[in-house]
Parts: C-alpha cells; sequence; structure tokens
C-alpha cells in the first residue's frame, strides 16, 4: 500500500465517520421533536419548519460525504494517485455529475472541497440543535 493511497483510505474513514455522525445526530433530533410539537409556547409553525430544515440539511451533507468516503475508497484502490482520481471523475462523468473537462483535480483540492462540506454540515448541525433547544426550552416554560 503506498503512502497516496493509506492518505486517501484515511481521509474516506474520516469521511465516513463524521457523515454517520452528523446523519446520526441530525435524525436523533427529528426523533425528538415530535413530542414537543405540540407544547403551547411562542413557537409558531414556522420554528418548526426550520427545525425540519436545519435537520434534513444535515442528512443531504452526510449522504454526500459518505458518497465522497466511498469515491475516495474507490480512489485508494487504484496504485497512484494520477489514475485513482482519474477513476473518480470517469465514475462522476459516467453518473452524469460532473461534465468530462479533462482537467483532474488533485488531492488536495477534493479534500478542500470535503473540508467545506463538513463545515456546511456542522454549522447546519448546530443551528438545527441550538434551535431544538430553544424549541424544547420553550416548551418546558411556556406551558
Amino acid at each position: 500500500m503506498t503512502a497516496w493511497s493509506s492518505m486517501a483510505e484515511g481521509a474516506g474513514r474520516r469521511l465516513r465517520r463524521n457523515g454517520l455522525t452528523g446523519g446520526l445526530i441530525a435524525l436523533l433530533v427529528l426523533a425528538l421533536a415530535p413530542p414537543t410539537a405540540g407544547a403551547e409556547g411562542f413557537a409558531g409553525p414556522l420554528a418548526w419548519w426550520l427545525l425540519l430544515a436545519f435537520c434534513l440539511l444535515p442528512l443531504a451533507f452526510s449522504v454526500h460525504l459518505l458518497f465522497d468516503a466511498a469515491l475516495f475508497g474507490l480512489a485508494a484502490s487504484y496504485g497512484e494517485e494520477a489514475t485513482g482520481l482519474a477513476a473518480v471523475d470517469d465514475v462522476l462523468a459516467r453518473m452524469g455529475l460532473r461534465a468530462r473537462d479533462g482537467v483532474v483535480r488533485t488531492m488536495p483540492e477534493r479534500l478542500a472541497g470535503c473540508r467545506r462540506l463538513l463545515w456546511l454540515q456542522r454549522i447546519s448541525l448546530a443551528i438545527g440543535v441550538l434551535l431544538y433547544a430553544v424549541l424544547l426550552l420553550d416548551a418546558v416554560v411556556g406551558t
């Protein structure tokens, strides 16, 4: 196993772990939210729709991170960086997710894109958890 393939496998492992953790937290908030949805308080239906949106958004990011983890696993199965990343681009082009432009992005560029996704997931998840905490506090104090 080359240093490059171990780096790609490590990135895939971290993406998989972060995708699953963020998705499970979002699902947990979605599972806990319905008992407090009918509570009397200042929170109207808009707040619950926002909570739903800020729980579904991290789920979407989690699916994207898990997909990226699978792509990094595919890239790691190749011996060289150029062939592995070209294979990833080929898969994306065949799925219609990326145009064939002949430019192969480097591993640091791909990891930077994954870090952006990870931060977007964390921010939207934090907003969702904070919103749920406010709604739960309103349900407890408002009744």
